[in-house]
């Protein structure tokens, strides 16, 4: 297949994340190098050793319906305000129910809700816990919530990959339409988990940054100084159409999905491996027909950890090359835990859309171990034909996805 004639097209996008409550706002403040990183106002954090985290920059509460809202976990409030986009976005296809599907991966689910409504059993009793508690803290609610806002009759899937979750909803989506499956796929991850279990339960893993003080200049990938990543929420989703479907309505594309490889690393439940990472990227390159030398630009999953950062980095520069030019936007919207991946898909459309790559922020001095041109300052300017989206996840999760250019 050559560069640019990808048999699946990316027609939608559709995000809301610590910088902005749509794709528009979010891709403008990753160029202008913006933080959505602050520190968590609520008391509950005053007792924790981290105290910040990539809050959304609009609350969910203020765009959809409040009684319909009250109803839904954060998680699924998140996703349909993505799908919405997206949906929109991609003209809001005239498709059959049965051929259009739904994949939104996650990695915790309606954890907020479980912990809430469990605090409600033991305060209150059984008889003040919400009737939708099971519906709202299930995994696959986002997936359900936006099947049913679409009326999506062609399969709703919940991939729980941790980290990996949205971009393995994206491979999944690529699938389903290469296999015949479905003509359009809604596709990504949501994530809202900013609790004083999980950030307690990270910090003893030594996962979290403790740059209290200087929350903006927390997340800092492949800088040398960086001492780990900043919990975020939000959720990204893309509209995936079979190419010919999308050509016979007149869509406009903003890439090419070219292909994706998925691998696990059977190594540790929380250490990232080489291995795993390069096999990843090696089978996207395959399945898409492409070249390492056709690979422009890399968004990197580096989500700021002193080894994770460092291994990906090899496995890039072992895969691919030091060719392509890199970035990291988790410095600046945080670790969306298992939105990550699709947003990383995001900002990977969007740069070869734009020709523009955003530059890491807080990349001061780059890790003496990082060989690979990390865009550093200011963004990076150039055509690019085609490029890598890289989500690894706690449990040896690997997915990378290959992008082309649409035009």
């Amino acid at each position: 297949m050559a560069v640019g004639k990808a048999d699946v097209l990316v027609t939608g996008l559709g995000a809301t994340t610590p910088l902005g409550g749509d794709v528009a706002s979010t891709w403008a403040a990753l160029l202008a190098g913006e933080s959505g990183i602050g520190p968590i106002e609520e008391d509950w954090a005053a007792g924790l050793p981290v105290r910040i985290a990539g809050r959304l920059r609009v609350e969910p509460t203020d765009v959809l319906d409040r009684v319909k809202a009250r109803r839904l976990d954060r998680c699924e409030q998140i996703a349909l305000i993505a799908a919405h986009e997206a949906w929109a976005d991609a003209g809001r296809p005239e498709v059959e129910p049965e051929r259009l599907a739904v994949v939104v991966g996650t990695g915790t689910g309606g954890v907020l809700s479980t912990l809430g409504q469990d605090d409600i059993l033991e305060a209150s009793g059984v008889r003040r816990v919400s009737p939708y508690t099971v519906p709202m803290l299930m995994a696959n609610g986002p997936a359900a919530w936006v099947s049913i806002e679409l009326g999506a009759r062609g399969g709703a899937h919940t991939p729980v990959s941790a980290c990996a979750s949205g971009a393995e909803a994206i491979a999944m989506g690529l699938d389903l339409i290469r296999l015949g499956r479905a003509d359009v796929v809604v596709a990504g991850g949501a994530e809202a988990c900013i609790h004083p279990l999980t950030i307690a339960g990270f910090s003893q893993a030594k996962a979290l940054s403790t740059r209290n003080d200087a929350p903006r200049e927390a997340s800092r990938p492949f800088d040398a100084a960086r001492d780990g990543f900043v919990i975020g929420e939000g959720a990204a989703l893309v509209v995936l159409e079979r190419a010919e479907f999308a050509m016979a309505r007149g869509a406009r594309a903003h890439a090419g999905l070219a292909g994706a490889g998925i691998t696990s690393d059977a190594h540790h439940i929380t250490a990232a491996h080489l291995g795993g990472q390069v096999r990843a990227m090696r089978l996207a390159l395959a399945s898409a027909g492409l070249d390492p030398l056709d690979i422009g630009h890399v968004h990197a999953h580096a989500t700021s950890t002193p080894t994770g950062d460092v291994t990906e980095a090899r496995s890039i520069a072992d895969a691919i090359g030091t060719h392509p030019v890199v970035t990291a936007t988790k410095s600046m919207t945080g670790h969306l835990c298992g939105a990550a991946g699709a947003m990383g898909a995001i900002a990977a459309i969007l740069a070869i859309r734009d020709g523009i790559v955003p530059a890491i922020r807080n990349l001061d001095t780059l890790d003496p171990q990082v060989e690979i041109d990390a865009v550093a300052g200011r963004p990076r300017h150039g055509r690019l034909a085609a490029a890598l989206a890289n989500s690894f996840g706690f449990g040896g999760h690997n997915v990378s996805l290959a992008f082309a250019s649409a035009s």
